[in-house]
């Protein structure tokens, strides 16, 4: 019997919901920024499977562009500083910006990439999150359109990873209580697999 990921994941929030919400959010933005053209930033690698959903329904002129970065530190939490390990081909100055993620949880690594980005002089910079974790806030940061606010839990799917696994699951899941040793064990067995 093949392994499932509702074997280990509640769903939390549906594909039906997630693409509803995003075609919601696509419209409201599209309602907000009018005829102005913006640049749609997505932050690699979590937000692609609702970057491309979302779009789809942005009606503006736009183009697109990606950033891929990490927080680092001491610790295993986000210092807050960035590093910027894939940045922007397009240059933003004069532009709308629209920063794209696939989750806002403690906001220091958004903080820090929006401070960075506000040097670069564009004419305006918001952010969407698919998802928005107000629990895990350990600075303040705004964000300007959300898909779905949720409690303080550990999620996975829809571009959301664990160890890199899990990302194409096509919803957002929430791990069962006590299920964290299975999950472990079929990440090990992926792993064992590409090694063998």
């Amino acid at each position: 019997m093949s392994f499932q990921p509702t074997d280990v994941l509640d769903v939390l929030i549906s594909r039906e919901e997630i693409e509803a919400r995003a075609k919601t959010l696509g419209e409201e933005i599209s309602r907000h920024y009018g005829e102005e053209p913006i640049i749609a930033v997505g932050i690699l690698r979590g937000c692609i499977f609702f970057f491309t959903e979302l779009l789809k329904y942005v009606t503006c002129p736009l183009k697109v562009d990606f950033m891929v970065v990490s927080s680092y530190g001491d610790s295993q939490e986000s210092s807050g500083n960035i590093k910027i390990d894939r940045d922007l081909k397009e240059s933003i100055q004069g532009e709308h910006v629209l920063i794209v993620d696939d989750i806002v949880d403690t906001g220091q690594t958004l903080q820090s990439l929006g401070r960075l980005l506000e040097t670069r002089r564009p004419k305006s910079l918001k952010v969407c999150s698919m998802l928005d974790k107000p629990a895990g806030r350990k600075t303040e940061i705004g964000v300007d359109f959300v898909g779905f606010t949720i409690e303080n839990h550990f999620v996975v799917g829809y571009g959301l990873d664990y160890k890199q696994y899990y990302r194409n699951v096509d919803f957002i899941g929430r791990l069962k209580d006590g299920m964290q040793p299975a999950f472990d064990a079929h990440i090990d067995s992926l792993k064992a697999s590409q090694n063998s």
